[in-house]
């Protein structure tokens, strides 16, 4: 007891921050594991359910989800590359995921790889450009 009479309580927790990155290709089959969360944590997969573990971080993310059984973080909805970030390269995805007692949160990030399924686009379809002969060699055009 503290002089006076009063008592002083003690919280104890533990925040551990971390971030890993994972590569997937855009379309790719829902259900697909894009890596082993826990296991690259090194987290004890045995206790991942007891600890809530999940993510967290908004239902933007409903295209990935982590399994509490395994850690496995999957695949839950299909992955369009273009509708995710349009022009932004590169894609990332981040993902905040949380496991309590003791509290640990892990920012993941996904990277969405291209797989070219559009044609390109230019502004112009054709440019002409007119040169003299007498241009000098090895000059550059913008």
């Amino acid at each position: 007891m503290e002089p006076g009479g009063q008592r002083r309580g003690t919280q104890c927790w533990w925040l551990a921050l971390t971030q890993i990155k994972y590569s997937v290709p855009e379309e790719v089959k829902v259900g697909s594991v894009v890596g082993n969360v826990a296991k690259d944590l090194g987290l004890d997969i045995s206790s991942l359910e007891e600890r809530r573990f999940r993510i967290v971080s908004g239902a933007e993310d409903a295209q990935f989800e982590v399994n509490p059984n395994n850690g496995a973080l999957y695949v839950h909805g299909n992955i369009d590359r273009e509708e995710l970030c349009e022009r932004i390269h590169p894609c990332i995805k981040n993902l905040k995921l949380v496991a309590e007692n003791p509290m640990e949160i892990h920012h993941v990030g996904v990277e969405i790889m291209d797989v070219n399924d559009n044609s390109p686009s230019f502004q112009e379809y054709e440019k002409i450009l007119e040169m003299s002969e007498s241009t000098i060699t090895a000059l550059t055009a913008g």
